[in-house]
């Protein structure tokens, strides 16, 4: 894929120190350390390496990258290094994809309680599909899934919701057997979208009474019960969204399909367009017209405050898994549910020829001449690279 016209990290040079003196109130160290991150990622400051042909011999320097789960070029190796992970503990069976979203209104409150909102939002959305799932009136299994934290939209506004990717089935009460949901329908959205509304207020009030959350600004007044407990009802007559998406393809089909979800960021530098005057152009899709592809121009230091507006806490988890796939019990759960499967005649397909060389482990780098795998065959820290690069990129990052 050809190298991006602009970057983030060229957005990041023009705002220059503008930005930072016009963000005082909100920046912290966090916000600085991502975008050094971003700004330094391939370049000559956090040294490289060298790589090797294993079929002609070809030699290459190329610089490391920086590994921040915020930087637009950090995310591909991660993902494909996560979904060959996951592609051994998927289930030979079809999968559904739903998506719990938070209403607008809690979007002030969930930026000043990042990891406690974002915490709740799991929780009450796991919460939600194990209980109807378990329901005998509903499908009456035990179920597993993993759920994925997206915080943006198309524009980069603040939009916290989960994505959850489920078997489209589970196991009997008794864990004798597995059932099926039915062909085209998994669990009623009116039902889930009525018991997340009651869980995550619930949560809500839990950790108010808790003083778990805190109140700044304009939410100060919050901190008062009676305030607060005002505040919440009219979230009771808010539209909270739950969408399912048709159960839809076996284990081959999910594996592709995660990889638009699990390492995404805001936005990938081959959404940028241009940058020019201060102004930064991106595309984005337009949902509500049958995701038209549309163009956005936004003034750096505003383009550059929605970006941040997604930094995650040091150490939060976006991607969980809850149910049979939860991490303690996925080592019984998950060889049960195979030999109930294949019990019911559904053991794993064997992959075809095109399905095993996509689900086989990919060459992080081919050579650009005959096309074999480079390896490393040595690690250079900043100082050797500039000794070692050409004289004009030397002199460059001296």
């Amino acid at each position: 894929m050809p190298r991006p016209p602009v970057e983030v990290a060229d957005v990041i040079r023009a705002a220059g120190e503008s930005f930072f003196e016009s963000s005082q109130k909100w920046f912290t160290w966090l916000h600085l350390k991502v975008l050094n991150a971003i700004l330094r990622c391939r370049t000559a400051a956090l040294g490289g390496h060298v790589d090797a042909c294993s079929k002609c011999g070809h030699t290459a320097i190329s610089y490391n990258s920086c590994r921040n789960r915020h930087c637009p070029k950090c995310q591909a190796n991660a993902r494909d290094r996560w979904l060959e992970a996951r592609g051994k503990e998927l289930l030979p069976t079809r999968y559904v994809h739903v998506v719990f979203t938070l209403p607008r209104q809690l979007s002030p409150l969930a930026l000043q309680n990042k990891r406690e909102i974002y915490a709740l939002l799991f929780r009450a959305s796991a919460e939600t599909l194990l209980q109807i799932a378990r329901d005998p009136k509903r499908l009456g299994v035990e179920i597993g899934f993993f759920s994925v934290l997206h915080t943006w939209n198309q524009k980069l506004q603040h939009h916290p919701h989960v994505h959850c990717v489920v078997p489209a089935g589970g196991l009997s009460p008794d864990h004798s057997r597995w059932i099926d949901s039915q062909q085209n329908f998994f669990l009623p959205v009116d039902v889930l979208k009525t018991v997340f509304r009651g869980k995550f207020v619930d949560g809500l009030k839990t950790l108010h009474a808790e003083h778990k959350i805190s109140f700044h600004g304009t939410l100060a007044a919050l901190q008062n019960p009676k305030a607060f407990a005002a505040w919440l009802r009219p979230l009771f007559r808010s539209h909270w969204v739950v969408y399912a998406k048709r159960p839809f393809g076996g284990a081959q089909h999910a594996l592709r399909y995660l990889g638009q979800y699990t390492h995404r960021v805001a936005i990938s530098n081959h959404r940028l367009v241009a940058l020019a005057d201060g102004m930064v152009t991106f595309r984005w899709c337009d949902s509500a017209h049958k995701n038209k592809k549309r163009l956005m121009t936004l003034p750096a230091n505003e383009f550059l405050r929605r970006f941040l507006l997604h930094v995650l806490p040091p150490g939060f988890v976006r991607i969980r898994h809850f149910g049979l796939m939860a991490h303690r019990r996925r080592g019984a759960s998950l060889p049960l549910c195979l030999h109930l499967l294949a019990e019911s005649g559904r053991a794993p397909a064997k992959a075809g020829p095109e399905e095993k060389a996509a689900s086989s482990p990919r060459p992080l780098w081919t050579c650009p001449h005959c096309g074999g795998p480079m390896v490393l065959i040595e690690r250079l820290n900043p100082r050797e690279l500039r000794l070692r690069a050409p004289p004009a990129l030397a002199a460059q990052h001296a």
